[in-house]
């Protein structure tokens, strides 16, 4: 079999080689995939950490949500002969999904938790509010999308939305802008809902090049897709999942997912609990990781500069103890309770 890594990118269909991973590099220094382990990708999305992983003889179980991914990643399956197994599913799940493919426990985890270029490109999907398409928004293309949740949402609600997952200063005039709008005409486009809330915003001379419906946009994605839900319930599979030794590593794109990592790793690495001359020391159960990033690790200036995406970008790791999973509460992990709307939210 020749090595994934000595061909030509050019020879995956499906557009995978349009994809440059974010921390390519820091990713695989962390997760350090060797012959014979096996590897979970929880975002396959277009196959970048995949592909850099198989190079390097590890198996990979890749997992996505999205049926375009997985029908693009299908040539890197055949590519890889027997080594890639990429499975439809959420990566919440992914302890469960890793045993339906006959594996217990594995020697690593990654997830990218930002939303794929791929998505963000096709207009259609309805993600960018550079492109004119239809308000979806919705990975795995079901459920409610976004313009169900702009048109719908009781007004109060949507502005803990915009507020909390956006955190957008102005929420409160972002929703009432859209309930306005919403009772002459309901909103099917993503230009639309854009060109409204700068209207209501308008542009910052000091931020220009920001346009002022990012915020809000980032805010429906997120709640759409329960992302925070989905990011949080993730850590707590990959803890039951990794073997003594195992490595996991997260990349996020925004404060509120590295919040989320960020406490994980606190709670789970902590061996000391409060105390003071006056109240007894909590006790606090065996730490189930070991800190491998003492801080975020970021793009190089270089890399920023060639991949827009990579600005934003923080990654965290850890590696596993031996001591036993623990239960995970997501909320006082960091994901905020917010109105339920057709399973949404919660």
């Amino acid at each position: 079999m020749m090595a994934l890594g000595d061909r030509n990118a050019a020879s995956a269909a499906g557009g995978l080689e349009r994809h440059v991973p974010v921390l390519l590099s820091e990713v695989l220094k962390s997760l350090d995939p060797r012959p014979g382990e096996v590897i979970v990708d929880g975002t396959f999305g277009a196959g970048g950490y995949s592909r850099a992983m198989l190079a390097r003889g590890a198996s990979v179980i890749g997992i996505d949500r999205d049926p375009d991914a997985i029908s693009a990643g299908q040539a890197l399956v055949s590519e890889a002969e027997g080594s890639l197994m990429l499975v439809s599913g959420q990566f919440a799940d992914l302890d469960e999904l890793a045993r339906s493919q006959g594996h217990d426990m594995v020697d690593g985890v990654v997830l990218d938790l930002g939303v794929s270029s791929m998505q963000l490109d096709e207009a259609e999907r309805g993600f960018s509010f550079l492109r004119d398409g239809p308000l979806d928004m919705r990975m795995e293309q079901a459920g409610p999308s976004a313009a169900d949740v702009v048109n719908e949402l009781p007004v109060r609600d949507l502005i803990r939305v915009v507020g909390l997952l956006g955190e957008e200063k102005r929420a409160t005039s972002v929703a009432h802008a859209i309930d306005t709008a919403r009772k002459e005409k309901p909103f099917s486009r993503t230009l639309e809902l854009a060109d409204l809330i700068e209207k209501v915003l308008g542009r910052s001379p000091k931020k220009a090049q920001i346009h002022p419906a990012t915020r809000t946009f980032q805010a429906l994605r997120i709640y759409v897709n329960g992302e925070l839900h989905q990011a949080a319930t993730a850590l707590g599979a990959a803890e039951r999942l990794l073997k003594p030794g195992g490595r996991l590593v997260l990349v996020s794109f925004h404060s509120l997912e590295d919040r989320i990592v960020k406490r994980f790793f606190q709670d789970r690495t902590r061996t000391r609990g409060g105390g003071s001359r006056h109240m007894p020391e909590e006790e606090v159960p065996p730490a189930t990781f070991e800190l491998m990033t003492r801080k975020a690790v970021e793009a190089t200036s270089h890399e920023r500069d060639e991949n827009p995406r990579a600005r934003s970008a923080k990654l965290r790791a850890g590696r596993r103890t031996d001591a036993p999973a623990r239960e995970l509460d997501i909320h006082a992990a960091g994901v905020p309770r917010l109105a339920d709307f057709h399973g949404l939210g919660g």
